[in-house]
């Protein structure tokens, strides 16, 4: 969501276009690639309070100290350092001051893990000398809304006028939730549809496995994953398990079709963001926008309205599975692995693919609003989604284990998978274990939370 935006490329004049720009991230199986992307919050160690961005301990800061100390680029907008990049990877920032890690494109789970590793062992070593706080969960467990400072960026600016008018949680959303995802890539256009719809599907039960936000400011919220809630009541045009995608005829084109459907919310120009939410990038193709009058878009301008659009699995020139709560190192490398056994092995997803093709859209939809709140214990057909978990978890190892991308150690990607498994195995959510805590040794004083699981 916050990427640096674009304002160069090519002039859009068709829809054919922007179909020629999606498909062109088919790419060959020796090509494929894995870019996990990582957000945690950020507190002082004193009050456990969010960060503001100016001050000497504020989100500038801990940006200047990784430049400084680890040599990454600084990215500004305007006077304000607002990310850094490095070696194809990004550091960028939430509207709430959360810090996400945009991994490279990497070969292996093993790669992007040890590049997650290296990164938080930098971010902690500037938090110890700014005495500030790393926080891995799904949403901030103590804090209220009014309480988190807004970051500068231009676009978190229109989107903060725009949210509310589209839902109740939409604020939220940005300023209190942090998630884990991974992006991978597609042979053609048959196979990204094969695996649209797998990931679809399945991105519930990576919602269960991960699960890690049941707290809303100090108390029980009464969900087990509270950030995944928050988008069903966000905004109904860019959000939700997009059906059309299990329609005969899936297609690029019939994203690109959706994508221009979903209203804007600004134009880049000249260091700039110009506030057009609400406005069609059909009419911007017509030269009608009335922030632009007579001006065409970009491909620029068409990568960064394709940042804009949430759905559980977002297409790009990748796929993005976006269903997974923040957590703790090893379920940072755990997602990755997850959808990577799944997906990048043929045979597994043909299985994966048998697993959920008769799955009724209405039954999809009944997945992805219980679980937030049920989990694993989520009832489905004759079972739960634990009996899910299991099974996909089962492929998913077959998978890696086909892939046989092997550590200094001779170890296979599955090893990343064992946390899935004690989850999966138990039937009980990460969150399920925090509130075990919080009513148990904690003795409802969330604050143990960001003792224990910071990283």
């Amino acid at each position: 969501m916050s990427a640096p935006a674009q304002s160069s490329g090519e002039l859009v004049t068709s829809k054919a276009e922007l179909v020629n720009y999606m498909a062109a991230g088919c790419k060959p199986v020796a090509q494929w690639r894995i870019g996990t992307e990582h957000e945690k919050f950020v507190f002082q160690n004193a009050d456990l309070r969010p960060l503001p961005y100016d001050g000497a301990r504020g989100i500038r800061a801990v940006l200047e100290g990784l430049q400084q100390r680890f040599g990454w680029s600084p990215i500004l907008e305007g006077e304000n350092l607002i990310a850094l990049e490095k070696d194809g990877a990004n550091i960028t920032l939430e509207p709430g001051g959360q810090l996400e890690l945009s991994g490279a494109p990497l070969a292996t789970v093993h790669q992007t893990c040890a590049e997650v590793d290296e990164h938080l062992k930098q971010v902690k070593a500037i938090g110890g000398a700014l005495d500030v706080g790393f926080l891995g969960l799904g949403f901030n467990p103590k804090w209220q809304r009014d309480d988190v400072p807004w970051m500068p960026k231009g676009r978190y600016a229109i989107m903060r006028r725009y949210m509310p008018i589209k839902g109740n949680l939409g604020l939220d959303m940005m300023l209190r939730t942090c998630t884990v995802q991974v992006n991978l890539d597609f042979l053609s256009e048959a196979d990204m549809v094969r695996k649209f719809r797998v990931a679809l599907a399945l991105q519930p039960v990576a919602t269960a496995l991960w699960a890690n936000s049941p707290m809303v400011e100090g108390k029980n919220s009464g969900f087990l994953s509270y950030r995944s809630h928050i988008w069903t009541d966000t905004d109904p045009d860019r959000t939700g398990m997009l059906s059309f995608v299990f329609d005969e005829g899936m297609s690029f084109e019939r994203y690109v079709d959706y994508a221009l459907d979903v209203p804007m919310y600004f134009v880049y120009r000249k260091g700039r963001y110009l506030d057009v939410a609400g406005s069609s990038f059909r009419a911007f193709m017509e030269g009608r926008l009335p922030a632009l009058p007579g001006e065409q878009p970009t491909l620029g301008d068409w990568a960064d309205h394709l940042t804009t659009i949430f759905p559980e699995v977002r297409l790009k020139r990748y796929l993005e599975m976006r269903g997974a709560d923040g957590g703790p190192w090893r379920r940072l490398c755990a997602l990755p692995a997850f959808w990577v056994g799944l997906l990048y092995d043929q045979q597994a997803l043909d299985e994966a693919w048998d697993l959920v093709k008769d799955w009724t859209i209405a039954e999809q939809a009944g997945l992805r609003l219980g679980v937030p709140q049920s989990g694993l214990q989520t009832r489905f057909r004759q079972g739960k989604v634990q009996d899910l978990a299991l099974r996909t978890l089962e492929i998913a190892r077959a998978g890696l284990t086909r892939r046989a991308c092997l550590d200094r150690h001779g170890r296979d990607e599955s090893i990343f998978l064992a946390t899935l498994d004690n989850i999966a195995q138990s039937g009980r959510t990460p969150a399920e274990d925090l509130l075990a805590d919080f009513y148990g040794r904690w003795k409802e004083n969330v604050d143990r939370m960001f003792e224990e699981h910071c990283y």
